[in-house]
């Protein structure tokens, strides 16, 4: 009896140390894989276009200095990654972790430009879908161009949520192609088709404004003809007024 025991507690002490190693593995997973091999860049898709490219990731990292492949996967620093991604203006929120084959795992949610401000200022900004600035890239983005007497106050509070109906809208958003803003706040709209000018107003009640001239579009001009008009304004409820060329 004292020798079965004796077996049953050598297992116990067996077991033990297995579960402390396999818990140990399992946290730190650069014990398992000494070399970063492999860095996997997710960057969250949208139906809007974004800046990023996963190069361009990898270019961000090089250039600081912390591109992880061929490092000791123990001197990988997921949080500095982290840290140093968010830093960026592009960049919304970045997650990194490491695995056990001795992967470095990056997942992007990038800002997402809606449309593009070019006042009379000779300012170039962009303005996300949040109504944040961002600094203009060196490279451009297909969003709406708006121009006129802007200032970023303007763009943020009031562009940014008629940018984002029409962006969010798939036949608005291949139909509008510039945004002008007047001297008292007013907006005109410039179309990709058709030679007239949509006369918005104030930006409020967008919504109702842009479906009365949709049905004005289908029901209107595409019996009187695109180019009859020059000028179109839905600026108040319940009607629309034309001006012949």
């Amino acid at each position: 009896m004292k020798w079965k025991k004796g077996i049953v507690i050598v297992l116990d002490v067996i077991i033990g140390i297995y579960l402390v190693l396999a818990v140990t593995a399992f946290n730190n997973p650069d014990e398992v894989a000494s070399v970063c091999n492999d860095v996997r860049i997710s960057i969250e898709k949208s139906d809007m276009e974004g800046f990023l490219t996963e190069n361009d990731v990898r270019q961000m990292l090089m250039q600081h200095g912390i591109f992880p492949i061929g490092q000791q996967m123990s001197k990988v620093s997921a949080r500095q990654i982290e840290e140093q991604l968010q830093a960026n203006s592009l960049i919304e929120q970045a997650e990194c972790y490491k695995t056990q084959a001795g992967h470095v795992c990056i997942s992007i949610r990038q800002r997402i430009p809606v449309v593009r401000v070019m006042p009379n200022s000779g300012e170039d900004y962009y303005v996300d879908t949040h109504g944040e600035t961002m600094v203009s890239p060196h490279y451009s983005c297909n969003v709406i161009i708006a121009t006129g007497c802007v200032n970023k106050a303007y763009a943020q509070k009031r562009l940014a949520p008629l940018a984002n109906t029409i962006m969010n809208d798939p036949f608005w958003k291949n139909q509008v192609l510039q945004l002008n803003v007047l001297n008292d706040g007013s907006v005109e709209m410039i179309p990709r088709v058709g030679e007239h000018v949509v006369y918005l107003g104030q930006p409020r009640g967008v919504d109702r404004k842009l479906e009365r001239l949709r049905k004005f579009y289908r029901y209107g001009l595409s019996k009187a003809g695109w180019n009859k008009y020059s000028r179109i304004s839905v600026e108040f409820d319940n009607q629309i007024i034309c001006k012949r060329k």
